[in-house]
C-alpha cells in the first residue's frame, strides 16, 4: 500500500508558513536541493492543495528551459512535469488539466483508493498545509518528512491544528545540512 507523506519545511516553534503564507524564511540551497531530489525523483505521484498547485503550476512546467535555470531548476522542472498531480480543491475544475486529478469530494474514499491502487512509491503532499490538515484530520497521512529550521516566527500558520487523536510517531531517520536545517523522517505507528 502506497504512503502519504507530508513534506514540510517547519520553523522550530511548529509554523510552516508564515501569517500570510510566505516561505521566505525556509532556508533552502543546493545541498537541500540534491538530498531532496534523490528521494523525490524515484516518486510518480504528488499531492498538493489548491493555493500550492496553482503556485507550482504557474512556475515549474517552464522553470527548466530558461537558459539560466540552475541545475535544481532542470531537474525538479523535469520531475514536475512527468509526475502525476492530485489536487484537493472545491473550486479547481478538471477540464484542461493534464496528467492531473481533482478531488472535491468523498476525501477518504478517493485518498484510500489511491493508496491502495497499486505497488507505487509513497505520494508526497508538497506544502499545502491546508491539504494537509484535511489529511490529517480523516488519519490519511502516513508520515511527516520535515525540515527543522532554526528559526522562530512566533505567528503563522501551525502544521499540527485541530489534531484531534494522539498520534504516535516513529522516527526513520534525520540528517543536518551546514544550513543548520535538520531533516526529520517520521512515519505514523498505527501498531502502539
Amino acid at each position: 500500500m502506497r504512503k502519504i507523506i507530508s513534506f514540510m519545511h517547519i520553523s522550530l516553534d511548529g509554523f510552516v508558513a508564515g501569517p500570510n503564507g510566505e516561505l521566505n524564511w525556509a532556508k533552502v540551497d543546493e545541498e537541500l536541493f540534491e538530498h531532496v531530489g534523490k528521494r523525490i525523483r524515484k516518486g510518480d505521484t504528488s499531492l498538493y492543495g489548491r493555493v500550492t498547485y496553482q503556485m507550482m503550476e504557474s512556475y515549474w512546467p517552464t522553470a527548466g528551459t530558461s537558459p539560466n535555470a540552475t541545475k535544481h531548476e532542470v531537474e525538479h522542472g523535469a520531475w514536475y512535469s512527468k509526475v502525476h498531480k492530485i489536487v484537493l480543491s472545491q473550486t479547481l475544475h478538471q477540464e484542461g488539466l493534464t496528467n492531473t486529478t481533482i478531488i472535491s469530494d468523498n476525501l477518504s474514499g478517493k485518498i484510500n483508493a489511491i493508496k491502495n491502487s497499486g505497488d507505487g512509491e509513497d505520494i508526497l503532499v508538497f506544502g499545502s498545509p491546508s491539504a494537509t490538515h484535511s489529511l490529517m484530520q480523516q488519519n490519511l497521512i502516513d508520515g511527516y518528512w520535515l525540515f527543522l529550521n532554526p528559526i522562530l516566527l512566533g505567528q503563522g500558520i501551525p502544521l499540527f491544528t485541530g489534531v484531534q487523536e494522539k498520534a504516535n510517531l516513529k522516527l526513520l531517520n534525520s540528517q543536518q545540512f551546514s544550513s543548520g536545517v535538520v531533516e526529520l523522517n517520521y512515519i505514523v505507528d498505527r501498531e502502539q
